[in-house]
């Protein structure tokens, strides 16, 4: 008979190899929030700028405080979140020395209290006191991880003051790599075909306008997750995949949007692909998701375990990513048109 000590011994080995043996939640999910929510009110100046500095820590606090439940690991707000609407061009420089970093403060206290990163559209005065049209990164520690100036701010932007920006960085995050654009920005290839050489896992987007079409272009091109917040009534907020789709929206009822998103992804052809897609399906089951948009050609590969890593799985089919296999076609094409 065993002895109940060897029992106890015997079960907890157990069950530390099935807690080992058992697939986890994939480590490079990220949960994201977007925020589309617009003030009602405008700037009063009968009650001077102090008061609309207040007025938006009140708003701003309130919308996030809608999201921090599903504890994200990033938050969005859109562009131009921190200056009350109905402010003039000519008071922007005297709302900006009033307001200082009082709002940026109070987001980075939120950073900190909830372990996530928060980004948000501002209206800036850079270190050579230019105006500046900016997103901003704000880190789990509430320090300023990154800044984005638009680089295309409108024609009234530009005759207002604004200066467009002329640096395109990509910020490491410990999710994975992080790039932002704003609003015009959308409607330039010569900015997509930069970021498209970058690859950023995550493209952010604070805006005052949609985009439509637009934003499923540059997540396609991109390879990347695409997050939208628009700074609109009515107007979604919405987080898209590598490929383009939407995988959450905020509503008419609701102004903000929550997804997790899994970074363990690629984008592969069907050319060439089927059988092997098919055979990795069969091999990995519920570990692998296979999403098809349809009618497109390309689909999205994403590992559902820390086992392993999606490349790992995609080398050992010999299934070729949707840019080895364009740029193979290329190739053929070259070749066959110097053969004439």
């Amino acid at each position: 008979m065993i002895s109940k000590r060897l029992f106890l011994h015997i079960s907890g080995l157990i069950l530390i190899f099935l807690i080992v043996a058992t697939p986890l939640v994939a480590s490079n999910r990220v949960r994201v929030a977007t925020i589309g929510g617009r003030p009602s009110f405008n700037y009063d100046q009968s009650r001077g700028m102090q008061f609309s500095v207040d007025q938006l820590i009140g708003f701003w606090k309130k919308e996030i405080n809608q999201v921090l439940p599903d504890k994200p690991d990033l938050i969005l707000l859109p562009e131009l979140c921190d200056v009350p609407f109905g402010l003039k061009p000519s008071d922007w420089k005297n709302y900006i020395q009033v307001r200082g970093t009082q709002i940026l403060d109070e987001l980075r206290g939120i950073a900190v209290a909830n372990h996530c990163y928060i980004a948000y559209g501002t209206l800036r005065l850079d270190g050579k006191r230019i105006l500046r049209n900016s997103a901003v990164l704000i880190n789990r520690q509430g320090e300023i991880a990154g800044t984005y100036n638009k680089h295309f701010p409108t024609i009234d932007e530009i005759d207002s003051g604004i200066m467009p920006g002329d640096e395109l960085p990509v910020f490491q995050c410990d999710f994975g790599k992080l790039a932002m654009v704003i609003c015009f920005d959308l409607n330039f290839p010569e900015l997509l075909n930069d970021l498209e050489t970058k690859r950023p896992d995550i493209i952010l987007f604070p805006s005052n306008y949609h985009g439509a079409a637009m934003q499923n272009i540059w997540a396609y091109w991109c390879r990347s997750f695409f997050v939208g917040s628009i700074n609109g009534s009515g107007t979604a907020s919405e987080i898209r995949n590598r490929l383009g789709e939407v995988v959450a929206s905020s509503t008419n009822y609701f102004d903000y949007a929550v997804a997790t998103i899994n970074l363990d992804s690629r984008v592969v052809h069907l050319g060439y692909n089927f059988g092997k897609l098919a055979e990795l399906k069969k091999k990995y089951g519920r570990m692998v998701t296979i999403s098809d948009p349809g009618e497109l050609g390309p689909v999205l590969v994403s590992v559902e375990s820390d086992q392993f890593n999606v490349d790992k799985i995609l080398n050992e089919f010999e299934i070729e990513q949707i840019d080895p296999y364009f740029n193979r076609s290329r190739a053929k094409r070259k070749a066959a048109l110097e053969k004439r």
